[in-house]
């Protein structure tokens, strides 16, 4: 039996999904995830009506499919994820109205772009957000994740610079409340913050080869076919949407997503010219943190989480990312890689800037070294609470772990937390 024990939900919350639930299973008020509804609704709101190319398609109806069917979302996850699907859809309107309006936009150079990769839980957030103090370097920002063109109302490109504020902050800002208010214990894992940098996983949803619902929810079906289908489309949307970023505001991109993992190729075929930090910890803690911060996640959109199915899944995604990172590795330029253990890294972060500066060719000056310096002071870890876990709440062994890990641990010389 799982040691899992989440915190309940806000008793308003329980309340509407259980009379709402009810609703629906009177065949009233049940929220809609089909393809035609959503697809009008996001015209409707955007007044947009081109998406481009019809690629995306197949991958959505899948999406659509195993979120209906697969997902167990309860009556409000499922007006939460309506809400998401619509604004995924008004972003593909307005990312094609603003290639179209801009053709600069298509040609827009992203030069020598960092990316940092590594399993979920080995330090990329730390290091992400540390390098964001580096000037030269350009995030993306929550808020920007959420809604990545500008709004036709917003400020002009280069606008924020100027201090005028984007309308687009508001609905970021929402959203971190709503998170708080439905599972304040998961910023305790894993801060979701309107202003803060974002992993790069986000904007690749645009592509509707998500990651996210992948990881997020129980949709095995789309899972499978993920996993088996050729991703280089979504990395090509990706560079769609940064270049769209860059646009409004430019920069050396600085990029983060434990999935790049999977997919190194892909992202050195689109990016050829990436550098790539790759983080390291000991798989032991990494797969019950991530099961654990999961597991949380998916609450949120669902009553019935199985924190052993969830176990089962993301230790087989963790091990599949290891293994083919390894082997891209293998084929790919070793220049194009620097590799940062965790115990380091929190050891001496400072140091482990140092040698990522080397080699990314970045010049660290006493100015950014104290706003770095700064931001650790200000950003100690459990400053939203303790996040306790163990592997046995989710069905898995350590020497079960160890055994499949073990290639991983040798190849990058891994060491054991204590």
């Amino acid at each position: 039996m799982s040691g899992f024990r989440p915190a309940p939900r806000p008793r308003p919350v329980r309340t509407l999904n259980a009379a709402w639930g009810a609703l629906a299973r009177a065949g009233v008020g049940r929220v809609s995830l089909d393809e035609a509804s959503l697809v009008a609704a996001a015209r409707r709101a955007s007044g947009l009506h081109d998406f481009g190319e019809d690629a995306f398609r197949e991958p959505m109806r899948r999406v659509l499919d195993a979120l209906d069917h697969e997902a167990r979302l309860h009556p409000l996850g499922r007006m939460a994820m309506r809400t998401t699907l619509v604004r995924t859809l008004v972003n593909r309107l307005r990312l094609q109205q603003a290639r179209d309006l801009h053709a600069e936009i298509r040609g827009w150079p992203v030069r020598a772009p960092v990316f940092i990769v590594g399993l979920p839980r080995t330090g990329t957030t730390l290091l992400h957000r540390l390098l964001t103090c580096e000037p030269t370097l350009r995030p993306l920002l929550s808020w920007e994740a959420l809604n990545p063109a500008p709004y036709p109302q917003g400020p002009a490109r280069g606008a924020r610079a100027s201090g005028e504020r984007d309308p687009r902050m508001r609905p970021a800002e929402f959203a971190e409340r709503a998170l708080r208010y439905l599972a304040p214990e998961f910023f305790a894992i894993h801060p979701v913050e309107a202003h803060a940098p974002e992993e790069d996983v986000l904007i690749m949803d645009l592509s509707f080869l998500s990651p996210t619902v992948d990881a997020s929810f129980r949709v095995p079906s789309y899972s499978a076919w993920f996993h088996a289908s050729d991703q280089r489309p979504m990395y090509r949307t990706l560079r769609e949407v940064i270049q769209l970023l860059l646009w409004q505001r430019d920069g050396r991109w600085l990029g983060k997503t434990p999935h790049h993992l999977e997919q190194l190729d892909a992202l050195l075929e689109v990016f050829p010219d990436a550098r790539v930090i790759h983080t390291h910890r000991d798989p032991v803690t990494v797969v019950a943190s991530f099961c654990s911060m999961m597991t949380h996640g998916r609450r949120v959109f669902s009553d019935e989480v199985d924190p052993t199915e969830v176990g089962a899944q993301l230790s087989e995604k963790l091990v599949r990312g290891v293994g083919r990172a390894m082997e891209a590795r293998d084929r790919l330029d070793p220049a194009a890689f620097i590799d940062v253990a965790y115990d380091d890294l929190v050891a001496d972060p400072m140091k482990q800037v140092r040698r990522i500066y080397d080699f990314i060719g970045c010049e660290l000056t006493p100015g950014t070294e104290r706003a770095m310096e700064d931001w650790r002071a200000s950003n100690r870890q459990g400053r939203h609470g303790v996040h306790r876990y163990e592997l046995s709440d989710f069905g898995l062994r350590r020497d079960e772990i160890d055994a499949r890990f073990a290639a991983y641990r040798e190849r990058f010389e891994v060491r054991r937390d204590r």
